[in-house]
Parts: structure tokens; C-alpha cells; sequence
């Protein structure tokens, strides 16, 4: 096994990242689900190389449409990436720049509609953004069908870890399988109105109150990273999220249907997760036969940017059993 080591990741650290935007059909990220018939349109699915080295990067932009930016590296099994609820694809800078996943998986992580550096949809400002389960299903959906990726892994955190169980649900064909992390089928109850309040920086409300989801033995530069993350979300978009999260998921009879004969499925919880509890994932597992469940230790909410090192040999133990 390669050494890791964690740090800040430079132009030249990143030089082998494959950047750039996917042109997406308008998503109605309001409520409705929307007709599968619109597929992402791959204008930007193949780079130009000179921008392997470039840190600007590039913008594709069309009328009535979304933007998907994304990042990319090594070669092998795809590896989609799922952020958390109101962040962005950053929180899995470490394992687009570790060697013993890269050599073996294609890792591709997408920022959603509205995080990051993907703009949110036209005229974004008349709407309510509130992200539903079909919307979500069927836009990771879309962005794998827009790159021309065949069975890929896929891996979420929280929110992200919660739809890789509806992924698995509706296009077990379709995947190898997926690793959830901090995976819940259900976990109702977590909205308030502070969360988008006019007397209230929402950024660093949803940084400080998932702040403590971390483990007390994580190192504090990878939870204060995390932190600044969060700092950053746009007004309302956490509190978008968390309706998808909190109100509108609930897959604990879809699961069911899950063959892991077709579709491996691997669960991941920390030990110290007091919102996806590993109670909460031990229900998910038991409800999916044949999947597998594992309680990191010294591991809370956020194991891929809170403390990689911690983390990084249960993530390559279940890779093993995947590619």
C-alpha cells in the first residue's frame, strides 16, 4: 500500500485532475420529478489536455440549461463521487489524489446544481430551490449516461450516502455497485427555519452546527477544512438539501428490492455519527441481503475529509471487494 499523505493540494499536486463542466438539461429542482427524456448534454465530456496544467478552468454555458462542473482522476472502475448536503465535490480531494485508488478507479466528483462551482438553473432566483429524490435519482443518472460511463461504483457521504441506496434501488443494472457512507434509508426531523433566516449567515450556521458531527480524535485541520466548506454554500441551499434529506427520502421499502448479485453494496458508518447513526445504517443493511456493513472507528459524519488517513483503509478494503 502506497503511503498517504494528506496536505493542500497545489496546481501541480492536481495537474493529473481532469476538470470541467457537462452542459445539463434545465432541472426543475423545485419539486416535480422530471421526464427522463431530457438527458445531460456532454458538450464538455472530453477536455482539451492543455487544460490538464491550466488552473482556470473551463465554462460551457447554454440557454436553459445547467452547468455541472466536475473533476476527475486516474483510470480504471468509474468511481462517482457524492458531496454532502450544501458543500461541494472538494471534500474528496483526497481520494482524487490518492495513488492506490486512482490506479485502479476512474474517481469522478461532480459539484450539484447550485454547489460549488455548478451554477444553479436559469432564472434560479424566481424559484424556491428544494432538491427531491426523482430530481436527484435522475440527475446522477444522467451525468454517468453524459460521460459515457458503464457500471460504475458509486460513492456518497450523508445526503450522497443516503441516494447511493435509491441508485442501487433503481439501476442495480446499471452499476457495479456502491459504497455509502454515513447511509440512511430514513432520517426525518432535521429542518429549521434557521437554516435560510434573514438574521442569520446560513453558510456558518450549517458549518458550525455539522461541525460537531466530526469525531473528537479527528484531526482539526481536516474538520476545520470541511468547515470552510460548508461556510460557503449559497443562501438556502442547505436548507434545500435537507428537504430532500429530511422530508422527501425515505427508501426503506425500495431497498428491499436490491439483488447484490447484480449490485454490490457496501456500508460505511463512523462510530461517533449522531445524524446517520450506525443504528441507521445497521437498518439499511439488514434490509439489503448479501450487503456489507462496517462501524469505522475513531470516525464520525464526514470520513473522507475529516480524517482521509483514518479512513482511507476501509475505503480501499471495500474497493477490493468491488473491482
Amino acid at each position: 500500500m502506497t503511503p498517504y499523505i494528506a496536505g493542500p493540494a497545489s496546481h501541480e499536486d492536481r495537474s493529473h485532475l481532469f476538470a470541467s463542466h457537462v452542459i445539463a438539461r434545465h432541472y426543475p429542482l423545485v419539486g416535480a420529478a422530471r421526464n427522463h427524456s431530457g438527458l445531460i448534454q456532454a458538450s464538455y465530456a472530453i477536455m482539451n489536455p492543455k487544460i490538464r496544467k491550466n488552473p482556470y478552468m473551463p465554462h460551457a454555458t447554454a440557454m436553459d440549461s445547467v452547468n455541472l462542473y466536475y473533476e476527475e482522476a486516474g483510470e480504471g472502475v468509474p468511481l462517482i463521487c457524492l458531496h454532502t448536503a450544501g458543500t461541494d465535490s472538494r471534500q474528496f480531494r483526497h481520494v482524487l489524489n490518492d495513488p492506490d485508488v486512482t490506479s485502479k478507479c476512474r474517481v469522478i466528483a461532480f459539484d450539484m446544481p447550485y454547489h460549488g462551482r455548478s451554477n444553479p438553473p436559469d432564472e434560479w432566483w424566481l424559484k424556491k430551490y428544494m432538491l427531491t429524490t426523482d430530481t436527484y435519482l435522475n440527475l446522477i443518472h444522467d451525468f454517468w449516461l453524459a460521460l459515457g460511463i458503464e457500471q460504475p461504483i458509486v460513492m456518497g457521504c450523508s445526503m450522497g450516502g443516503a441516494v447511493t441506496l435509491g441508485v442501487a434501488a433503481r439501476y442495480q443494472e446499471e452499476i457495479t455497485g456502491i459504497i455509502g457512507l454515513e447511509s440512511a434509508a430514513f432520517a426525518g426531523g432535521r429542518d429549521n427555519d434557521f437554516l435560510h433566516h434573514p438574521a442569520i449567515h446560513g453558510g456558518e450556521l450549517a458549518a458550525s452546527y455539522t461541525y460537531g458531527l466530526n469525531a473528537p480524535s479527528s484531526p482539526e485541520a481536516g474538520c476545520r477544512e470541511n468547515w470552510w466548506y460548508y461556510s460557503q454554500g449559497g443562501p438556502g441551499v442547505y436548507k434545500g438539501d435537507v428537504y430532500f434529506y429530511c422530508e422527501d427520502w425515505d427508501a426503506r421499502e425500495e431497498i428491499k428490492s436490491i439483488d447484490t448479485n447484480h449490485c454490490k453494496v457496501s456500508l460505511l458508518t463512523g462510530e461517533y455519527d449522531y445524524s446517520a447513526t450506525p443504528e441507521m445504517s445497521r437498518a439499511a443493511a439488514e434490509s439489503i441481503t448479501g450487503s456489507r456493513l462496517t462501524i469505522m472507528e475513531d470516525i464520525g459524519h464526514f470520513p473522507m475529509i475529516e480524517n482521509y488517513g483514518r479512513f482511507r483503509p476501509y475505503l480501499l478494503t471495500e474497493l477490493e471487494q468491488m473491482v
